[in-house]
C-alpha cells in the first residue's frame, strides 16, 4: 500500500513539474513574440497561465537570461524580453536585412503556431485587422490551413509549413511546434527565420 502510495506522489509530482515547464515555455515564447513591454493582464490572457503562478514564472525568467545576451525587462507591472543594452549596438546592424515576411507577418505565423488550432477571430484580437492580409497570405503560400469554424474560420500549421520551414512535425497536440520552448524556428534559409524579431 506504501509502495503504491509513492508510486502516486511521483506521478503527481511529475506531472506537476511538466505543468509547470509548459507554463514557463508559454511565458517565455509570449514575451519573445510579442517584443514589446506587456501587462501581467496581457501575458493572462495569452498563455492562460494563472497570475500567482505567473510571477513567479517571470522572476524564474529573469534569472535564467541574467548574463546573457538576452534581458527579461521589468518597468513596475510590465514585462519584455529584449536584446541585452550592452549588444543594442551591434544586433541593431542585423536588422536591416531584408526577411520574406514582415516583422508584423512573422509574429502572426508565430502566434498561429504556438496557439494552433486557433480561431481567427482570436487571432485578430491579438493582433488586429492586419492578421486578415497575412492569413490571406499564408493561405496562398501553402503554410497554414484555414477552415469554416461557425461565424469564423480556424487556422492552423500545414504539413507544407513544416516542410518550408525544416522543423519537425509530431502528434502531440496543439504545442507540437517548438515556437513555445526555444521561440525560434531553425529554417533551411536565413531569410526564412520565422521570428526573426526586427529589433534582434
Amino acid at each position: 500500500m506504501d509502495e503504491l502510495a509513492g508510486v502516486t506522489r511521483e506521478s503527481i509530482a511529475e506531472l506537476d513539474n511538466a505543468r509547470e515547464k509548459e507554463n514557463l515555455r508559454r511565458v517565455e515564447a509570449a514575451l519573445f513574440v510579442s517584443g514589446k513591454f506587456m501587462t501581467l493582464k496581457e501575458l493572462v490572457a495569452l498563455t492562460d497561465v494563472n497570475p500567482l503562478i505567473l510571477r513567479d514564472i517571470l522572476r524564474t525568467l529573469e534569472e535564467k537570461y541574467r548574463g546573457s545576451g538576452i534581458e527579461v525587462v521589468r518597468r513596475e507591472d510590465l514585462w519584455k524580453m529584449d536584446v541585452h543594452s550592452d549588444f543594442v549596438h551591434f544586433v541593431n546592424r542585423l536588422a536591416t536585412g531584408k526577411s520574406e515576411f514582415t516583422k508584423a507577418e512573422q509574429e502572426t505565423l508565430a502566434i498561429i503556431a504556438h496557439k494552433q488550432p486557433m480561431k481567427q477571430s482570436i487571432l485578430v484580437k491579438i493582433r488586429g485587422n492586419k492578421a486578415y492580409d497575412h492569413i490571406a497570405k499564408f493561405v496562398s503560400m501553402g503554410l497554414i490551413l484555414k477552415k469554416k469554424a461557425g461565424h469564423t474560420a480556424e487556422v492552423s500549421l500545414s504539413e507544407s509549413f513544416y516542410n518550408y520551414f525544416n522543423v519537425g512535425n509530431s502528434d502531440d497536440g496543439a504545442d507540437k511546434f517548438p515556437v513555445a520552448g526555444g521561440a525560434k524556428i531553425e529554417s533551411k534559409d536565413a531569410n526564412k527565420d520565422v521570428v526573426n524579431r526586427e529589433d534582434i
